[in-house]
């Protein structure tokens, strides 16, 4: 994926909680960033496979 096509998001937490997230990443070897995107990955396969899966196009309409 070419870095163009990466979105950027700001995120606001608590310093220890950012820490303990690092801990986290490190842990399972990433970096905070691929750490948060495999979450999003796994909240978002469990949405779908709870409610069906999400049309983007249909979501922005």
């Amino acid at each position: 994926m070419a870095k163009d096509e990466l979105a950027r998001f700001t995120l606001r937490i608590p310093h220890e909680m950012l820490e303990k997230f690092g801990y986290i990443a490190a842990y399972n070897g990433r970096t905070k960033n691929k750490e948060l995107e495999q979450m999003i990955k796994a909240r978002i396969s469990a949405f779908e496979h709870k409610v069906g899966e999400i049309n983007i196009e249909e979501a922005e309409d």
